[in-house]
């Protein structure tokens, strides 16, 4: 192993009442990817902060190339070759993706004038692309891109930077199994350039895969070490929650109904031309999995009243439904907790409290004034219910790690009469301890008789928590597997449309 491009030496950062890093050492050498794991909360947020020049540390040192500092700058961060891609997405929508990438860094001309030469970032930003091999080009406005495809300009910003060490945080939250692919690949090859990776994800089927050693950190100590032959997902939960954890699937206690919601013959706006067809049982989770750009998202949106429905029947327990909006989604029991919970599930700047009474207001509000104190006592019980981590039902929604917010998510619907739920991406960002927690809530619900629709990019969360599958391949249900055929193998195999519908 070469010398440390960068050495944290008993960092240790500590706010009024509470202790976020205690004397955590770290080495990243050039070309090597190292695997930062931990529940949110454990820290690491905290430290690459400090690797960011955001937080200065409450003492330690930090050796970059060699040379000491007690703390780094934002500046002295990027001067040093030190790049980051967030999980947050930072980037602005009016804007194309070529200004993007060079927001503050744009190349200039016209002599005195110093103006922006669009053409020059056009031509730089190109090959950045063509590296990551998207489908946009530099002059694509970011309004139009998926939230898959604007992870990929922010990764496109960091290879910009020429950066000796990117920091990559939960970079595959929202790709699609062959974008995670090819941003392994990118890895592997900044890493045969000498470039250093740290490697933040929850999904530890990709550390795995990527990473020469990982560590861990809990309750803001590091707590071990795992080398490259030791990367395996028992040693790595272990390590980060300080136990084994059983398998994530928790089999039912009872067969399905065959009531639930039905699905005939829809056809959404997405994909005017293909008619889907299924029933979502009541006591199952079934799992809906499909590449990006399937139409796994647009079928959510059309059963939720958001898009409407170009041809077709939604049925609920055999009485046909008219749902042409969500507040009829809503009056029938039909709930979305949304792919983006951020922009389409909370109001962030709203206290918990009044996210988990919204959708059901006029019940707290029978005379136009709001009980305040009705509404105080039902998002206590959902706190309660769900775990939800913060001393008071008044925190802001803003506040919360993202486990917590998907939890007062499903707060919201909890608190009414769920009939059935469907979860676009329910633990993206989330990790391994809240992922357990939802993925007991799921079946708790489905064995109160909810329907459960489950749509996952993740494949360890299709195959781990579904009890049947449906498989989307361009609008169109490919087809569907049972418990005891699911594999990674059989669900792409449908999914790209390499089999009939069953």
């Amino acid at each position: 192993m070469s010398k440390p491009f960068l050495e944290l030496l008993d960092i240790t950062k500590t706010y009024p009442g509470v202790t976020a890093l205690s004397n955590v050492s770290l080495s990243v050498s050039p070309a090597e990817v190292v695997g930062l794991i931990g529940e949110n909360g454990a820290g690491k947020s905290t430290l690459m902060k400090i690797l960011g020049g955001v937080v200065e540390p409450t003492k330690g040192r930090i050796m970059v190339d060699g040379a000491e500092r007690s703390a780094l700058t934002v500046t002295d961060s990027m001067k040093a070759g030190i790049a980051f891609v967030h999980q947050e997405l930072n980037l602005f929508e009016n804007l194309d993706v070529a200004a993007n990438i060079f927001i503050g860094r744009e190349p200039r001309s016209g002599g005195f004038l110093n103006l922006v030469d669009k053409a020059e970032t056009r031509r730089r930003v190109a090959p950045l692309l063509q590296r990551l091999a998207v489908d946009f080009g530099p002059d694509t406005p970011v309004a139009e891109l998926s939230i898959a495809e604007r992870q990929m300009v922010e990764i496109a910003k960091a290879l910009s930077l020429d950066a000796r060490l990117i920091i990559m945080d939960e970079p595959t939250s929202s790709l699609t199994l062959s974008e995670t692919d090819r941003l392994l690949s990118v890895i592997a090859e900044l890493k045969s350039h000498g470039v250093a990776i740290v490697y933040i994800s929850h999904r530890l089927n990709e550390v795995k895969a990527c990473a020469d050693r990982v560590v861990c950190l809990r309750d803001g100590k590091l707590v071990g070490e795992l080398a490259r032959d030791e990367i395996e997902h028992p040693a790595m939960i272990r390590l980060m929650i300080g136990r084994d954890l059983k398998s994530v699937y928790i089999p039912p206690k009872h067969a399905p109904k065959e009531s639930g919601l039905t699905l005939t013959d829809v056809r959404t706006s997405a994909f005017p031309d293909f008619p889907v067809t299924m029933t979502i049982r009541r006591g199952e989770i079934l799992g809906l999995a499909g590449l990006i750009g399937s139409g796994r998202t647009s079928l959510a949106r059309a059963i939720f009243g958001i898009d409407p429905l170009v041809a077709g029947t939604v049925g609920l327990d055999g009485q046909t439904l008219t749902i042409a909006s969500p507040q009829d989604a809503i009056a029938k029991g039909i709930y979305l907790a949304p792919e983006d919970r951020k922009r389409s599930g909370l109001i962030l700047e709203f206290p918990i409290r009044e996210n988990v009474t919204l959708a059901d207001l006029w019940t707290y509000a029978p005379s136009w004034l709001i009980k305040r104190d009705a509404e105080k006592t039902m998002a206590d019980k959902q706190r309660v219910r769900l775990g939800i981590k913060t001393p008071s039902v008044e925190t802001t929604a803003i506040s919360l790690s993202g486990g917590n917010q998907q939890k007062v998510v499903l707060a919201k619907w909890l608190s009414m009469r769920p009939q059935v739920i469907v979860f676009d991406e329910p633990t993206r960002g989330i990790d391994v301890g809240a992922k357990a927690e939802i993925y007991q809530l799921m079946r708790e619900l489905a064995e109160a008789d909810v329907a459960i629709l489950m749509i996952s990019s993740d494949m360890e969360e299709v195959i781990g928590v579904s009890d049947r599958v449906a498989v989307m391949h361009e609008g169109s249900i490919a087809g569907f597997l049972g418990r005891e055929d699911l594999s990674e193998h059989s669900i792409l195999e449908l999914a790209v449309g390499h089999k009939a519908a069953a």
